[in-house]
């Protein structure tokens, strides 16, 4: 089961990778590292690397400090609608950047609700997306640690006279730190390694070592700075992703056993945590809201114009093909990406989510897994463009092929997969899948009437996750799509490049569909977390 996920990953990985660098550190067949020198030496970019590390760090903080109240009351309160909470949460993960960066500058531009802020095109507005898209992480996944926490060391520090503060302060906080430090760890990650929001909303002014990997390898082809920003940013990656290994065993450790508490219902002594869950909850909403009111309006009033549009080209024949085609493409290729990515996460979940027999196999499984969550943090810039140079010659000549998009993209999704059935095949008793075996079941018997019945539902969630992520995968797609067959979030993005106030509103409308066919996907896929067993 691990040769299969592990030779994917070597060949539309690690291959297209390692090239890559290789293509900026090898000069005339000998390592040559001045590249380094001469890259920290440039003004340039030591001010992208601050404002990488910046803005990551404001992000993370303000991403961690609103998510916390909002998960309290998604998951340890009870109330109608709660479900709908948990999934409005969950929804801006999985928005496509583009979309995103649409829809803040509807907001904040000039007409926009809030555009008398001056905040359009600023850095405060890039922070402002990069929490919109992250607070999901905190919430899920302290909710999810919330939820399952043992409340008999609160209820025993309450009888003693302790305040609710007191409780939070000195036995709830401490034992979801692994979950909190895990979350932030994430959030940090995806922030620092943001791409299509802050090339959509900043453009170039407010660049992150990711924007410039794009900017060095297609305007400047300078692949040496290219290679030494992508190997910066692989050491943050495999940092960060070694700090959320060790925070999520001990975050397991602590609450293994542990019996979870009945949700109360909201109280006074809740309102701080709910008046933060209701601004956080319009936060979400105003741009989204923004885009669709901004789709419906024309010169003063509301029309369909710019949806009729869509079955065009766009003001001076903007697209070769119509936002309609693109989103059938979209549709298309997602769903060949869902079905790769599906399957070999599946492979790489059941090879690391068994129990492990001895302290060896627990070491191999640990590197198994955390190999497959590195492309979550690698430049999607630079697996394109390694794609580009690599798969480009027989047996696996692809550049023309209608697998390649697909190909990046369930590379982009298979971490999130793995992420999704892991929890689920770890929380199954292994002396049920003994007892198979003792009875005369094979492996493959007892992986069925064992495992199936449990992960069934995860596995269609998982497969939901992953469309609505390569729906609205920006980064590597829009290296890799050809101009007569490229995906909704690349038309949009050319549409907002393109001058007329036609190419303005075809985009906004393309945002709505695009936005809309994430959402249903998600919704689709909360409905299978809730009633399914175990859940992502």
């Amino acid at each position: 089961m691990a040769l299969v996920p592990l030779l994917f990953l070597a060949v539309f990985f690690v291959w297209p990778v390692l090239t890559m660098i290789g293509r900026g550190l090898i000069v005339d067949g000998a390592l040559d590292l001045s590249g380094f020198g001469e890259v920290f030496a440039s003004a340039r970019i030591r001010r992208v690397i601050w404002l990488t590390v910046a803005q990551a760090v404001v992000a993370t903080g303000v991403s961690t400090a609103l998510g916390l109240p909002l998960a309290f009351v998604a998951y340890r309160l009870r109330f109608p609608g709660r479900a709908v909470l948990r999934a409005l949460a969950v929804m801006p993960f999985v928005m496509p950047t583009v979309v995103v960066g649409i829809a803040f500058r509807t907001l904040l531009a000039p007409g926009g609700a809030l555009g008398g802020l001056g905040l359009d095109g600023t850095w405060t507005a890039i922070i402002a997306a990069l929490v919109f898209f992250n607070i999901s992480v905190v919430v899920r996944t302290v909710g999810v640690a919330w939820e399952g926490l043992d409340p008999r060391a609160g209820e025993v520090a309450a009888s003693l006279g302790a305040s609710p503060w007191q409780v939070l302060r000195t036995v709830t906080l401490p034992a979801l730190a692994p979950a909190i430090v895990s979350a932030a760890s994430v959030v940090f990650l995806f922030c620092a390694t943001a791409f299509g929001v802050v090339l959509t909303m900043g453009g170039l002014r407010y660049g992150t070592i990711e924007t410039e990997i794009y900017l060095q390898t297609v305007q400047f082809l300078d692949l040496r700075a290219a290679a030494v920003l992508s190997i910066l940013q692989m050491v943050v990656v495999v940092s960060m992703l070694w700090v959320v290994s060790r925070t999520r065993g001990q975050d397991t450790g602590q609450r293994r056993g542990h019996r979870s508490g009945a949700a109360a219902r909201p109280g006074a002594g809740h309102a701080a945590a709910l008046v933060v869950t209701a601004a956080v909850v319009a936060f979400i909403c105003a741009p989204i809201l923004s885009l669709v009111t901004r789709s419906l309006r024309n010169q003063g009033g509301w029309t369909l114009e710019h949806y009729r549009n869509l079955s065009g080209s766009g003001e001076h024949n903007a697209l070769l093909v119509t936002v309609w085609e693109a989103a059938a493409n979209s549709l298309r290729i997602a769903l060949v990406a869902t079905i790769l990515a599906t399957a070999l996460g599946l492979l790489v979940a059941i090879t690391v989510g068994r129990p492990d027999r001895t302290a060896r196999a627990r070491r191999l499984r640990s590197a198994f897994d955390a190999a497959f969550m590195l492309p979550l943090g690698v430049s999607a810039v630079t697996v394109g463009f390694g794609f580009l140079i690599t798969l480009n010659r027989p047996p696996l000549d692809l550049r023309t092929s209608p697998w390649l998009v697909p190909i990046a993209q369930a590379t982009v999704a298979l971490p999130l997969v793995v992420r999704t059935l892991v929890p689920v095949l770890r929380s199954i008793d292994d002396r049920l899948r003994q007892s198979a075996a003792v009875l005369g079941a094979g492996r493959a018997r007892t992986f069925l009437t064992v495992d199936v019945p449990v992960l069934w539902r995860p596995l269609l969630a998982a497969a939901g996750f992953a469309m609505a992520v390569s729906l609205g995968e920006f980064g590597a797609t829009s290296f890799l799509a050809r101009d007569d067959n490229p995906t909704l979030p690349v038309v949009i993005y050319r549409l907002i490049g393109r001058p007329g106030t036609e190419n303005a509103g075809m985009a906004m409308a393309g945002g709505v569909v695009l936005a809309t066919m994430t959402v249903v996907l998600m919704g689709l896929v909360e409905r299978l977390r809730v009633r399914g067993v175990g859940g992502f």
